[in-house]
C-alpha cells in the first residue's frame, strides 16, 4: 500500500491524530497530511536524535507531551512515522495505530500468524497403526 493511502487510513481510523508524516531515516518524505512535511520531519528527527543521544540503544517509539497536545514518533528500522494529537490522547492506541500505519505502508497489513507444527497422533493411535503393519 502506498504511503498516501496508509496515512489516509490512519487519520480516518485514529480521530486523535491531527497530522502525520511517513518518512525514511535519511529524511526522505514518503507521504504527509501536512503541507510543510519537511519541517515536520526535521522536528521528528531532532526528537529521535536527542533521545538516542541519552540511551545506549536507539528508541523505537516516543511521545513528547505539552498542554496543547502530543508528538508521537515510531521507528521501524529505516522507516518512521510521526504524528501530532490534541491534548490527553490515548497513548497506547495512538502507538498501535502508528505501528499499523508503518506495517500497511510497507505492504503487510497484519503480521502472519505463526505456523503450527502438524498435530501428532496420540501415542495409543500411533501404536495401533504400527502393530497393524
Amino acid at each position: 500500500m502506498e504511503a498516501a493511502q496508509a496515512l489516509a487510513d490512519l487519520t480516518e481510523i485514529s480521530t486523535q491524530i491531527k497530522a502525520a508524516v511517513l518518512f525514511r531515516a535519511d529524511g526522505t518524505v514518503d507521504g504527509a497530511t501536512v503541507a510543510d512535511a519537511t519541517r515536520f520531519v526535521e522536528a521528528a528527527r531532532a526528537l529521535l536524535s536527542a533521545a538516542d543521544g541519552i540511551r545506549a540503544e536507539p528508541l523505537v517509539q516516543l511521545e513528547a507531551a505539552i498542554a496543547d497536545g502530543s508528538v508521537f514518533v515510531v521507528r521501524d528500522g529505516e522507516r518512521v512515522v510521526a504524528a501530532v494529537t490534541g491534548p490527553e490522547p490515548t497513548v497506547g492506541l495512538v502507538f498501535y495505530d502508528l505501528k499499523s500505519c508503518l506495517r500497511t505502508s510497507a505492504g503487510s497489513e497484519e503480521p502472519e500468524p505463526p505456523k503450527r507444527a502438524p498435530k501428532r497422533k496420540p501415542k495409543e493411535e500411533a501404536e495401533d497403526e504400527s502393530s497393524e503393519a
